[in-house]
């Protein structure tokens, strides 16, 4: 039996990685009374007692759990403060085989960000196949659902006496300094931070990520079929990433930021011409976003099928 802990259990991320344990007999979740959830002792004590504690914290609280465990705790972090440390392997195992081995020996795992695991599943295939330079000025347009906000957004979002605004989409993060920033440059390989343009919208889950190309600043394969070839070879065989085949366009020639929701995998598209391509990703940000990639990573680690409790 598995003992897991999870900090944070009564945040959004928490609760989803709970909901994914509801019918595995494998897994024993230990539970901290709710009036003791800031109790540093008491956290310690069950962070101990299990073998895979979440983090679904702020990223100081993070940091200050990973210094309460003792040596054979296994952490997979879910919040930002340990996706670029060379310490701690990268949880998004479709990456390359090299990414899957060191989540499976790893006693620290750091979960993508939703917005940044969508932008690196695009841009990390073509820098690492030599497509797409490290200094190409790489731009990334994204929108989500309201969960992805927290307690706090989805209770704004969900309040009947909102304000009009929150009937269309929003923009943020105009000052280029969003979190999930620095993770999106090292993980992929570049050599700068892209122009970032997400949005909030006016639905509960579910996200697409867009990363526009110039072709002709690319090193090679300028073709829509060769841009495509370079992702479908990268995730052939994977269980949870899928390459759709090109052409395909989505119902109606949209692509809907919530199709994906409740769901695990992640779709990739590729659109466009030779002069100008489109790269997309489509997943819900609170399954291969959040909680299903925190979930396949623990999979991963115990050496079972990575896809149990999440297909």
């Amino acid at each position: 039996m598995i003992k897991v802990y999870i900090d944070g259990q009564e945040g959004t991320t928490g609760l989803k990685i709970s909901e994914r344990f509801k019918n595995r007999n494998d897994v024993e979740l230990l539970k901290i009374d709710e009036d003791k959830r800031k109790d540093e002792a008491e956290r310690k004590k069950l962070i101990n007692a299990s073998d895979f504690t979440f983090l679904c914290l702020p990223d100081d609280a993070a940091r200050q759990a990973v210094q309460l465990a003792g040596e054979g705790v296994r952490i997979i972090d879910a919040s930002t403060a340990h996706r670029t440390s060379p310490d701690w392997a990268y949880g998004f195992p479709e990456l390359s085989d090299a990414h899957r081995e060191r989540i499976a020996v790893s006693d620290r795992v750091a979960v993508p960000g939703c917005y940044a695991g969508g932008f690196i599943s695009l841009v990390y295939p073509m820098v690492s196949a030599g497509v797409m330079p490290a200094d190409y000025p790489v731009t990334v347009h994204a929108v989500s659902g309201y969960s992805g906000a927290g307690k706090k957004g989805i209770a704004q979002y969900e309040d009947a006496n909102r304000s009009p605004e929150f009937d269309a989409p929003r923009e943020y993060a105009l000052n280029q300094q969003h979190k999930h920033l620095p993770e999106m440059k090292v993980i992929s390989g570049l050599a700068h931070e892209p122009v970032f343009c997400p949005y909030v919208c006016d639905y509960y889950s579910g996200m697409t990520v867009t990363v526009p190309i110039v072709t002709r600043l690319l090193k090679k394969y300028r073709a829509p079929y060769d841009i495509h070839k370079v992702l479908e070879e990268h995730y052939y065989g994977q269980k949870l990433v899928k390459v759709m085949p090109l052409g395909e366009l989505p119902s109606g020639g949209f692509l809907s930021g919530n199709a994906l929701s409740g769901r695990n995998d992640m779709e990739i598209y590729v659109f466009g011409n030779e002069e100008r391509v489109l790269l997309c990703s489509r997943f819900d940000n609170l399954g291969k976003g959040a909680s299903g990639a925190a979930v396949q990573c623990l999979n991963i680690m115990c050496g079972i099928d990575e896809t149990v409790g999440l297909i």
